[in-house]
């Protein structure tokens, strides 16, 4: 209703032609039209006049013949198309109020798991006990054991059909062969053929590996980002090493690609953004860079940064109450609100088709929480939990062939979420609930508040007895947040 009186008064006098100019066309055309229609019209200009003098509204008619002579009145045409997406976010929102999911706990590591990604029918992920597993999701089984790395596997990337198709032709193996690349603290990136369930290639990059992704332009690229902020570039192709940036000044906690554009986030809070140029030797140009001070993400031991981009936006989570929006062109941000209380923090940040989805631990209580949102509008959905749920690091999604929503959370637990039809009679596991305070609040244009100066404040003040629930997600060796972080020592 805001958004209505604010839009409407002040786009008619733009959007609509001087009655000035309006009369001036009519006398134009008058005289190229017949006396008969000529004298009609000057009936009907002083019906009008009349109408004026005992108060009829005129901008109604101004709009009418707005419309009349462009085919459709800008105002109108806007009111519309608010009135569309209201009534298409609403019967959304109502699809979500009865969304039903089934989870199902996959069992083998024996630590906390850093990442996860989705191929096909199977999730593969990676933990701090250095293993790589694969599992068959329909039957939430365990496929393979991957084995080699002798560090805890930080960071997993899956490249495209076509770049796999590439390497099989190179080793000599089927076309249909799928590959998986992680990332761990004993300095190497290894390449895995899922069906032979064997390392076909390794990388030993000197550093240890925090984060990476492959970037599928020309021949690929895998781009890695290691524990002391240095960004590198390899060849696909070659598997040599294109480029070595110091570009962080702590460890790279999240690299993502979008098409040409490479995205790093850093423990520190800061942000760069990179171009491809598609070149044997260094091939990412800085675009911009922008640090933890005007990111906001900056502070704090154990910071771990989760950055997902979108266009001209970068989405951020750093264990706050709410996500950052990076403009990263500009350097503007603004928050979106992903707790209502000062104890949520989140950890990680996803996107999925038209989904914004962030996940939610609240100190205070121990819920955790998927918050979703519409996407390019930043509006708040509903939230999903289920009893006992674990704190979520990590987070994959895909859909299968029939639209429907696969997920996968991990953390302590690493979890299957297999959407189930509204319309059918079998239970969910999953609760799903609306906060009416991220309604009021979701979206907010970045600013020093009080909210801010609390939460710091919160934070300085863990370890008295407000800190007791952020002390249970403490590693038994009693390092502060050690289980957090994917940088492994």
């Amino acid at each position: 209703m805001k958004r209505q009186v604010e839009d409407a008064p002040e786009a008619l006098p733009s959007q609509t032609p001087p009655a000035s100019k309006i009369l001036k066309g009519e006398k134009e055309s008058k005289a190229q039209q017949t006396p008969a229609l000529a004298a009609k019209q000057r009936e009907t200009g002083g019906e009008a006049e009349i109408g004026r003098q005992q108060g009829r509204t005129v901008p109604a008619q101004v709009s009418d013949h707005c419309r009349d002579v462009s085919g459709g009145c800008p105002d109108f045409d806007k009111e519309q198309q608010l009135r569309q997406e209201e009534a298409e976010f609403t019967s959304l929102k109502a699809s979500w109020e009865k969304a039903k999911f089934r989870l199902r706990l996959l069992e083998g590591h024996n630590d906390i798991v850093t990442c996860a990604v989705a191929v096909d029918n199977l999730v593969v992920s990676g933990s701090r006990d250095t293993t790589v597993k694969v599992w068959h999701v329909p039957t939430a089984t365990e496929h393979k054991n991957l084995g080699g790395h002798t560090g805890g596997v930080t960071c997993l990337s899956a490249p495209p059909l076509e770049y796999c198709k590439k390497l099989a032709w190179f080793l000599s193996l089927p076309d249909k062969e799928r590959f998986i690349l992680s990332g761990s603290a004993d300095c190497y990136v290894k390449i895995w053929a899922l069906s032979l369930g064997q390392c076909v290639k390794s990388i030993y990059t000197f550093n240890a590996v925090t984060a990476l992704c492959f970037v599928p332009e020309e021949d690929g690229y895998i781009i890695t980002g290691s524990d002391g902020g240095k960004v590198q570039a390899w060849s696909w192709h070659t598997f040599e090493n294109c480029q070595s940036i110091n570009a962080h000044q702590e460890a790279v906690t999240s690299i993502q690609s979008q098409g040409p554009l490479v995205f790093s986030g850093s423990a520190d809070g800061g942000v760069s953004v990179w171009e491809n140029r598609c070149s044997d030797r260094d091939p990412l140009r800085l675009l911009h860079h922008w640090s933890g001070q005007v990111t906001g993400c900056g502070g704090g031991p154990d910071g771990r940064l989760s950055l997902s981009p979108r266009g001209d936006r970068v989405f951020l989570a750093y264990g706050r109450a709410w996500l950052k929006i990076l403009h990263w062109r500009t350097g503007t941000l603004s928050r979106l609100t992903n707790h209502s209380s000062i104890t949520g923090v989140a950890d990680c940040v996803h996107q999925t088709g038209g989904l914004l989805i962030g996940s939610c631990y609240d100190l205070a209580n121990g819920e955790t929480m998927l918050n979703l949102f519409t996407l390019p509008q930043c509006r708040y959905l509903a939230s999903l939990t289920w009893p006992d749920a674990p704190r979520i690091l990590c987070f994959a999604a895909w859909t299968t062939g029939s639209g429907d929503h696969r997920w996968v959370t991990a953390g302590r637990d690493l979890i299957v979420w297999e959407q189930l039809p509204s319309s059918g009679k079998q239970r969910g596991d999953v609760t799903v609930k609306r906060d009416s305070r991220l309604d009021s609040c979701s979206l907010e244009s970045e600013g020093d508040t009080e909210e801010d100066e609390e939460t710091d404040d919160y934070e300085d003040d863990a370890g008295g007895d407000e800190g007791k629930d952020s002390r249970r997600d403490r590693g038994e060796d009693g390092q502060s947040g050690s289980w957090l972080q994917c940088i492994l020592q």
